[in-house]
């Protein structure tokens, strides 16, 4: 008997391993979202093609992943891969491609242009009001 893939179930898995409340998918997904929808959207079994790249651009997660991953199947691929006190039986090392300095470099430069574009924002909505009290 084949076990069926829950799509919604991949995306709620993937969302809290990102550590992002539904609240946070609903605003980057748009004004048409909120959190009871997302709530609604992780109890589906099969979610369409075009939700799923939506969501997949959000979180930067390939579609295949909501579409393939089976969690009975990951754990008895790590369980058959990986003995205690081993780090893997198959590898003598382990290739990092990740430079976590690299990568808060990046998060500080995002952190610094969210910044500025909400100081801009600000800055517009002020000659805005200030239109309005001037009249």
């Amino acid at each position: 008997m084949e076990q069926k893939i829950h799509q919604g179930r991949n995306v709620k898995r993937f969302r809290e391993m990102l550590n992002i409340k539904q609240e946070a998918l609903a605003y980057d997904l748009g004004e048409d979202w909120n959190q009871k929808k997302i709530s609604m959207l992780e109890q589906k079994d099969v979610i369409e093609e075009n939700l799923l790249k939506q969501i997949s651009a959000v979180l930067k997660i390939p579609v295949e992943a909501f579409q393939n991953f089976d969690e009975e199947q990951a754990i008895n691929i790590i369980s058959n891969t990986f003995h205690e006190g081993s780090v893997a039986n198959n590898s003598g090392y382990i290739n990092c491609t990740i430079n976590p300095i690299d990568k808060l470099i990046q998060l500080h430069d995002e952190k610094i242009a969210l910044y500025e574009r909400m100081l801009k924002e600000k800055d517009e909505m002020m000659v805005r009001l200030e239109k309005l009290i001037g009249k």
